[in-house]
């Protein structure tokens, strides 16, 4: 295992996490993508780029467990680089596929993908609030697979899922206006047309 190498993917998640932290405690994380995020996650998503060059994926035998859910948490927010997402999604199915990865890493960064581009999702573990419905899964492929699916990856059922997140705060501001700043920014970066 390569500590320096994990210690760089850590740090990187930390910094994330912590503009995450501030911005929520300035009550600034609202329907628009924050600048302050973007750069973080931009930055993130160069480093990372500049690893998968020179090791390919780094998963468990790399960068041990905690390494390896920080790059993928590195892949799954680099939302405004639709390429490098998917290349870190294909990476990622491979790992997971030589057991270097966990397979729920790949089914919520597929799903998120598949959500960005518009397309149903096969694991349901993308969510969202409805002002009418409140807290669903965006649309499933196959919704008579789902569990089945969900329990391949490694996920606990989805009723089991949406009770935790229901029993969570709903996140401030109007679920329309956060619908449409997403969409607003999938167009700008490119997820959908």
């Amino acid at each position: 295992m390569d500590a320096s190498l994990e210690k760089a993917l850590l740090d990187m998640e930390s910094r994330d996490q912590q503009v995450r932290r501030e911005l929520t405690a300035a009550g600034s994380l609202d329907a628009a993508y924050h600048p302050r995020l973007e750069e973080i996650h931009r930055a993130n998503s160069s480093r990372l780029r500049q690893i998968i060059a020179v090791f390919g994926w780094p998963g468990r035998t790399l960068v041990g467990e905690r390494g390896a859910t920080a790059a993928w948490r590195i892949g799954l927010h680099s939302y405004a680089e639709p390429a490098f997402m998917r290349q870190c999604r294909d990476l990622i199915d491979r790992a997971s596929e030589a057991g270097d990865a966990p397979r729920w890493q790949f089914a919520i960064i597929d799903d998120r993908i598949r959500v960005y581009e518009g397309r149903p999702q096969r694991y349901g573990t993308q969510l969202h609030y409805s002002a009418t419905a409140g807290l669903q899964p965006h649309p499933i492929e196959n919704e008579s697979r789902i569990n089945s699916m969900r329990m391949q990856a490694g996920l606990p059922p989805l009723h089991q899922t949406l009770a935790q997140a229901r029993a969570q705060p709903a996140p401030p501001g109007d679920p329309a206006a956060r619908d449409a700043a997403e969409l607003e920014f999938r167009q700008k970066v490119g997820w959908v047309t």
